[in-house]
């Protein structure tokens, strides 16, 4: 069979630009759709706690971001930090189409587009998804007088989390992910995954779980008056809630499923109508915070792009002698042509 002519750069970035603006399209969509019950939702809560909160989710998102990226730079030439936050971040909006494959397959165009290897850019996807969910289940613990009370059936999530500790070891990681590239026809990795990638990446994903406890804590404190114990069973909660969200990918963005575990949690606090809005508006706030996380880092890059191209240009090199089996290569990606 004759194999079909690439298409052209110009049609591949249009292509490329077509399905950022519909995932886009599909977060501002989700959104708008419940906007009414969260202006009700939001009605209820002091505007002080409601702003602070929003920062939190915007912190804790550049703390995930830190995480993807500890490992992406773990796994070859060294990204620079801006330009992997809108690979991720412009990336992760997928989710909110159903099917949680799209997020993966936006990365993977993105981190193309700049040069670097699909495979490369779903080993990390992989892994950075692997470390939140073990990040989750050990703040997820201090959750477990709820889930032993109400959900039961979430005990069986713990048994991931041995395995999840296995498969964080360096020597481990390194051979699973040079299996993935092996099924990609590349090269394995030059390299055994150190130990501070692995822990680096571990810590940024605990303070990111932390900062949305706090984030859920201070919009309770707008309707009761918590103590450090609520702040530790809300940080176990919305961890569990994003790993079972995680899991429940034929859902956009695990809609629902976040929410049961948040609401079971905050009704040993406060009513159940209470809880059920302090988990619309949060649902609500994470979804402005993606689409604003996107925004500032798409951003940056235009503004600092001559300063990111000048210090991505050596990594580009790097990477396509790495694609090419580590022979040298006077050859740049089309990226910085």
């Amino acid at each position: 069979m004759k194999k079909l002519p690439p298409l052209p750069p110009k049609v591949v970035h249009l292509i490329r630009y077509g399905l950022v603006l519909v995932v886009v399209g599909f977060a501002v969509y989700y959104l708008a759709s419940q906007w009414d019950d969260v202006v009700h939702a939001l009605s209820l809560m002091s505007w002080q706690s409601v702003v602070l909160s929003q920062v939190l989710v915007l912190v804790g998102l550049a703390f995930g971001t830190m995480s993807w990226v500890t490992i992406l730079n773990g796994l070859g030439p060294k990204v620079p930090v801006l330009r992997g936050s809108q690979v991720l971040l412009v990336g992760q909006l997928g989710k909110y189409v159903p099917g949680s494959v799209w997020s993966y397959v936006m990365q993977m165009e993105l981190g193309r587009q700049y040069g670097i290897l699909r495979p490369r850019v779903l080993v990390t996807a992989l892994y950075a998804a692997g470390i939140g969910v073990v990040a989750s289940l050990i703040l997820g613990a201090l959750a477990l007088p709820v889930v032993v009370e109400g959900h039961e059936w979430l005990l069986w999530l713990f048994l991931l989390l041995p395995i999840g500790l296995v498969c964080l070891h360096p020597r481990i990681m390194t051979a699973l992910a040079s299996l993935v590239l092996k099924l990609f026809r590349r090269p394995p990795l030059e390299h055994r995954v150190s130990y501070g990638t692995v822990l680096g990446s571990l810590g940024w994903s605990l303070l990111s779980y932390v900062a949305y406890g706090l984030h859920l804590w201070l919009l309770l404190n707008s309707l009761v008056d918590p103590d450090l114990g609520s702040l530790i069973l809300l940080t176990g909660a919305i961890s569990l809630g994003f790993t079972i969200g995680l899991l429940a990918f034929f859902l956009p963005s695990g809609l629902g499923v976040r929410e049961a575990i948040l609401i079971g949690a905050m009704g040993t606090l406060i009513t159940v109508p209470e809880a059920t809005a302090i988990s619309l508006a949060s649902r609500a706030m994470f979804t402005i915070g993606d689409l604003l996380a996107a925004g500032i880092a798409i951003a940056f890059v235009l503004v600092l792009r001559r300063r990111l191209r000048h210090e991505q240009y050596d990594y580009l090199r790097e990477e396509v002698r790495y694609e090419h089996g580590g022979q040298p290569s006077d050859a740049a990606p089309d990226s910085v042509r």
